[in-house]
């Protein structure tokens, strides 16, 4: 760090980047910060708090920002990134916003942190190729992104060899020139795109237009921002969308607490989401399922749990069977339910000025000394209005699990999903449900749902993981048992309650090594 530039300054500098950037930078990019500060610093022959001062107004910086930009932006990126993602546009996405404006003729596309313009391009190449009578139709696709440097290079059209990487031999003929060292992208598609700087953490309501787009690609861009400007970005993202429209996402983002205001959708091995229509909304499709490595499908043969799990569960034909036998053998107090009254009003009755009728706080605490059939029926006895409360629908849920009712707790999953398709614990549940029915696929799916919603989430790694055990897929088996391992031992308390089956945190990771061995895995 050069002289002058102290740890205070490097913090200060890393809240200014936050408010006026929105991106977040931990602790192990503090050097980084230190780096970048000290370069700036020299190049304004400023001293620290001079610099700092100027940053923090919005009036005096905007150049400064635009520099900074280019320092602390990822701007790695190739045409036709994540195929998969393409594929579903052109297979999901298009066709349905095509038939949408079929009497407009018009659609409207948007690549928010496009850097070099390779995302962008891509669009404009697969709509060109897939839009039925493109000539006639009002196309536009715009690219934004804050770096001024790649907004120039974007408009170039100019790219090397390492940017076509993934482009599949026929596009790269169809759309491409080698001109020197590099390629020159075809001037019909280039004239497609419009790009303009802008800070997407700034917001600026003659930009974000209501309904001005039908398909958004935002992709690694979030994972980048403090959650308040992700949140903040996402609202706009949302705002500008047509209802039915479309947003893509990075593979490593979701749109878990930051939005309702979408469905999630799962096609063609990967993820993307839907802007919500309101009370018209269409219905929710069923998952599409993924296909498993190595396999077309899952076999239909009963999950068994191995001998050295003996002494932790009996015999089970599935994990759900596993997690009901586990919690029958669970001894409830001998307390009579008069008892449990003298213990405190129950939460039904309790005075709404007081608390909600819906207050499910005796219920979980009935969880937590393992009381199920009681915490079960306090639950059934709640107020009708309670049928619109997540927390009480996912409690319902979990109870039913346990008891093995697992017709009536998938029920009571499909109608926490219709509020919420982003709760993992509802996709989590509804997978064990689907294989203590019968449907290993399905309970396949939903796993595969909740691990890209959360994946800090332990349980359904260790699902997936005796799933793949139990099909005969030992390396699939080893991955998610081995990252179930991991994330048990850090789970947070309240999950392994809720989820857990019954069983306790030492138990569930006893459990997971033993399989993790018995599939050939290191312990």
């Amino acid at each position: 760090m050069s002289t002058g530039v102290m740890s205070l300054d490097v913090e200060r500098f890393r809240a200014i980047v936050a408010a006026r950037l929105g991106l977040l930078f931990d602790d192990a990019k503090f050097g980084l910060l230190a780096e970048v500060l000290r370069r700036r610093i020299d190049a304004s022959g400023a001293a620290p708090e001079v610099y700092l001062e100027r940053l923090a107004a919005p009036q005096d910086s905007r150049e400064e920002i635009g520099a900074l930009a280019k320092e602390l932006t990822v701007t790695e990126t190739y045409f036709f990134r994540n195929m998969e993602q393409f594929r579903a546009l052109v297979e999901i996405a298009l066709p349905d916003r095509i038939g949408a404006r079929q009497a407009r003729r018009s659609l409207r596309f948007l690549s928010a942190g496009c850097a070099s313009g390779e995302e962008a391009y891509s669009l404009a190449a697969l709509v060109r190729q897939h839009l039925p009578e493109a000539a006639s139709w009002d196309v536009s696709i715009r690219g934004v992104d804050i770096n001024a440097a790649m907004i120039q290079k974007a408009r170039r059209g100019r790219y090397s060899a390492w940017s076509l990487r993934e482009t599949p031999a026929d596009l790269q003929r169809r759309w491409f020139r080698e001109k020197g060292p590099e390629f020159l992208l075809d001037e019909s598609v280039r004239s497609m795109v419009n790009f303009e700087e802008r800070n997407l953490a700034e917001d600026n309501p003659s930009f974000w237009q209501p309904q001005t787009f039908d398909i958004i690609f935002c992709r690694n861009v979030l994972m980048y921002f403090v959650p308040e400007t992700a949140r903040a970005i996402v609202g706009r993202l949302s705002h500008a969308l047509v209802p039915g429209g479309y947003l893509f996402l990075g593979h490593a983002e979701n749109l878990r607490g930051l939005s309702q205001d979408f469905h999630l959708r799962h096609t063609h091995d990967t993820f993307y989401y839907q802007r919500k229509q309101g009370d018209a909304d269409r219905p929710l499709p069923d998952i599409a399922p993924i296909a498993w490595t190595g396999a077309s499908s899952l076999p239909s043969a009963p999950l068994a749990l191995n001998a050295p799990l003996a002494s932790v569960v009996e015999a089970a034909d599935s994990w759900v069977d596993a997690i009901r036998r586990a919690a029958e053998r669970i001894q409830t107090l001998t307390e009579s339910r008069a008892a449990l009254a003298r213990s405190g009003p129950r939460t039904g009755d309790r005075s709404p000025a007081a608390h909600p009728r819906w207050d499910v706080e005796l219920a979980v605490e009935l969880l937590r000394k393992e009381r199920f059939a009681e915490a079960l029926a306090l639950v059934r006895e709640l107020p009708p209005e309670s049928a619109d409360d997540p927390d009480v629908l996912l409690l319902r849920a979990v109870l039913l699990t346990q008891s093995g009712n697992l017709a009536e707790a998938e029920k009571v999953c499909a109608d926490l999903l219709a509020l919420d398709d982003l709760n993992t614990g509802a996709h989590y549940l509804f997978a064990i449900c689907r294989e203590g029915l019968g449907d290993r696929q399905g309970a396949f799916d939903h796993d595969q749902v909740a691990v890209y919603l959360d994946p800090g989430f332990a349980m359904p790694r260790l699902h997936l993981g005796l799933l793949a055990r139990r099909a005969g897929e030992r390396e699939a088996a080893r991955r998610e048992l081995g990252q179930a391992l991991v994330l048990l031992q850090r789970e947070d308390a309240s999950r392994v309650l809720l989820f857990g089956g019954g069983f306790s945190r030492d138990t569930l990771v006893s459990l997971c090594r033993a399989e993790l061995v018995a599939c050939g895995g290191a312990p």
